[in-house]
């Protein structure tokens, strides 16, 4: 028997296949896992835990938690706290199918997520 790896991808698209509310989830939270993602890597740049980041924000640690999970989108007072807080630009682009390849991250930005709906609309996340 031959090993085989295991494209995890391919093996999410298969699941959005399989179950059109996974991938309908999946496209609805694309912003909240960029933002996810750029907190924890702050934490980890910063060797900070989340009752440290929750201080320096000045919001509670069980608010730092549920960011960290990405399951829910953040709202843009949300996403200012966090801007003025890590002193990081957070960038958000949405853009509808027709119009998606316009979409662009100023120079020097870094991608957080770049999540194309299965409609075909286009969310492009950064920070910098």
């Amino acid at each position: 028997m031959q090993d085989e790896l295991i494209n995890t991808k391919a093996l999410q698209e298969e699941r959005f296949r399989k179950d059109p509310a996974t991938r309908e989830h999946w496209d609805r939270t694309a912003l909240a896992r960029a933002v996810a993602i750029a907190v924890i890597r702050y934490r980890a740049e910063h060797g900070l835990s989340q009752r440290a980041l929750a201080k320096q924000l000045g919001m509670p640690q069980p608010h730092i938690a549920r960011l960290e999970l990405g399951e829910h989108n953040p709202s843009v007072d949300t996403l200012q706290r966090l801007a003025q807080g890590l002193g990081r630009c957070f960038i958000v682009a949405v853009a509808p199918a027709d119009r998606a390849e316009e979409l662009a991250l100023p120079p020097g930005a870094q991608v957080l997520t770049d999540n194309r709906a299965a409609d075909g609309s286009r969310v492009l996340a950064g920070t910098s």
